[in-house]
């Protein structure tokens, strides 16, 4: 899916958004130079894999949190964890780097990436990329969560 289909996506399934157009950004520092409706509640996401490159999940959180791979690890029960390629990304979302975003599960064929959202979006809006970093797409965090669930991605709330 690219950026309008993803608008396509959320119009067809009455998902109430709203779209701030921006100069490409590729990490949370180059979005500070970037004017945003809502600046809360903008996510940062980090897509990851165990060591075996069996199993694919995405980490996301506020812009300003940072997260500790190996606490996130053991809170979890999971194997070891370390940044998946942009290979592994390419292939299994159809993403770049810069541009990753819960969104991009929407192409996971295999359904093959868990979603771990931070809990302090539950209720509130999220500002994700429309797997493009032209953009961002304000929504309800609990609407995100939903359309995961339904592509059929296993999809958590938990504190990060």
């Amino acid at each position: 899916m690219n950026k309008a289909e993803v608008y396509q996506y959320l119009s067809e399934r009455k998902i109430a958004y709203e779209v701030t157009e921006h100069k490409a950004v590729f990490n949370m520092e180059e979005l500070d130079s970037v004017q945003l409706p809502y600046p809360e509640w903008d996510a940062k996401n980090l897509f990851v894999r165990d060591d075996k490159k069996r199993n694919y999940y995405l980490i996301t959180v506020k812009g300003d949190k940072r997260v500790d791979l190996k606490e996130f690890r053991r809170r979890h029960g999971l194997r070891a964890l370390s940044f998946a390629s942009a290979e592994d990304l390419l292939a299994i979302m159809g993403l770049i780097p810069g541009a990753v975003t819960p969104l991009g599960i929407l192409n996971d064929a295999d359904r093959q990436v868990h979603l771990y959202l931070d809990r302090e979006f539950s209720g509130n809006w999220i500002g994700l990329h429309p797997n493009d970093n032209t953009a961002t797409v304000w929504m309800q965090a609990d609407d995100l969560m939903k359309l995961i669930r339904e592509h059929g991605n296993e999809a958590e709330l938990t504190e990060v």
